[in-house]
């Protein structure tokens, strides 16, 4: 149920490949409800079977292909499919290395622990990318390597920050985030407010006939400031930037409802879903303040 299982789930299906889904609570668990649902209609009306709050028991080889035996709500059920496709992430490939004998710690999955300058628990050494217990993204790796590469050369001092970090999935529609969900913003103490639009609130969307999705904002309601979003929209890893640089610069609900944004755009709907903490978009004129 995480991005890699969504992902290759709708491209096999789309190729001809008749697909269940099966997770042990939903499909992108790190997401938002909202979102997460909004992903789950759309691949379900492609007749992607996904199944839902399964707890796992055994896996058996069959004559015809493979058998999952899952139990539900305290019932035993067997699943069947020609192949199984297991998407559990990766892990750091570091036992080899002669990490231990460095004195360079490692933590359960293999992934060595870095301070937030990229160093490691040995004196002199840094570390960066996927084996790090760091983002697994390109960038991040590429933005962490530069961090280590600054600190360990004397030449800037910089500290890995990525709460402005933006991330996607590429399914169709595609999900995107930034900053804290709801319940992270909880968890850290804000006292929150929350914006959620579906995407028939967005001109871009009615345009294209595809109003597939839905975009939530996550803020301070003391102090208005923006701390997360995310999206469910056929271009939402276009429009999650913008987000991530009003995160960055502190930007607060009523600014981002405020600035100018291009007609006929997915990104205007972010706008909208700033407007929407205090408005009804679905009552506002074309392009209104």
């Amino acid at each position: 149920g995480g991005y890699i299982g969504c992902e290759l789930a709708q491209r096999a299906s789309r190729l001809g490949v008749k697909v269940t889904l099966v997770t042990r609570s939903r499909l992108l668990p790190g997401a938002e409800p909202e979102v997460a649902a909004a992903l789950t209609e759309a691949i379900e009306s492609e007749g992607i079977a996904v199944e839902t709050g399964l707890a796992y028991v055994s896996v058996a080889k069959a004559a015809d292909g493979v058998t999952l035996t899952v139990e539900r709500d305290g019932k035993t059920e067997v699943l069947s499919a020609e192949r199984l496709v297991v998407t559990t992430g990766r892990i750091a490939n570091s036992e080899d290395l002669g990490l231990e004998e460095l004195g360079i710690e490692t933590d359960t999955r293999g992934s060595i622990k870095v301070g937030p300058d990229m160093a490691t628990t040995r004196p002199g050494v840094w570390a960066a990318g996927d084996v790090t217990d760091r983002d697994q993204f390109v960038y991040m790796a590429a933005y962490g390597a530069k961090v280590a590469i600054n600190n360990a050369l004397g030449l800037e001092s910089m500290r890995y920050e990525n709460a402005a970090m933006p991330w996607v999935v590429f399914t169709d529609p595609q999900v995107a985030g930034v900053g804290l969900s709801e319940a992270g913003a909880k968890a850290a103490g804000h006292d929150v407010k929350i914006s959620v639009i579906s995407l028939d609130n967005v001109p871009r969307a009615a345009a294209a006939r595809d109003t597939r999705g839905v975009i939530k904002l996550v803020a301070d309601a003391k102090t208005d400031r923006l701390l997360g979003g995310q999206i469910a929209a056929p271009e939402g890893s276009d429009t999650i930037q913008t987000l991530a640089m009003a995160l960055k610069f502190g930007m607060t609900t009523k600014a981002l409802g405020e600035t100018i944004f291009p007609y006929l755009t997915t990104v205007e709907g972010l706008k909208l879903a700033a407007q929407t903490f205090d408005k009804d978009v679905a009552k506002l004129s074309c392009c209104a303040g």
